[in-house]
């Protein structure tokens, strides 16, 4: 409910729930353009949702989790990548001062 309340498309909201020994996980599959919505900035909304499921766990004595699915997770380039990915300056100027 609370994540169905902050996305732009409600429908595509969907959690499937696993049990085992270590509690429960909570995979939310959201539509790829609400997710910056339900990560927030600097992922404090994802947090704020993960602490009302802990405490919501503490009632229950039960650990509960929350994962969110990111069908695009292997796609984007990561932080490093871009590092090396600078653009080739021409020196060719400078090579020739013979300094």
């Amino acid at each position: 409910m609370v994540v169905k309340a902050i996305v732009s498309s409600p429908d595509a909201v969907s959690v499937d729930r696993t049990v085992d020994e270590m509690g429960v996980l909570l995979t939310l599959k959201i539509d790829p353009a609400d997710m910056g919505y339900v990560i927030g900035r600097r992922g404090q909304t994802a947090q704020a949702i993960r602490t009302l499921l802990k405490i919501v766990g503490a009632k229950n004595n039960s650990r509960v989790n929350l994962k969110i699915y990111d069908p695009n997770a292997g796609s984007r380039p990561r932080r490093d990548d871009h590092q090396e990915r600078q653009e080739v300056v021409d020196t060719s100027a400078i090579d020739d001062l013979k300094i």
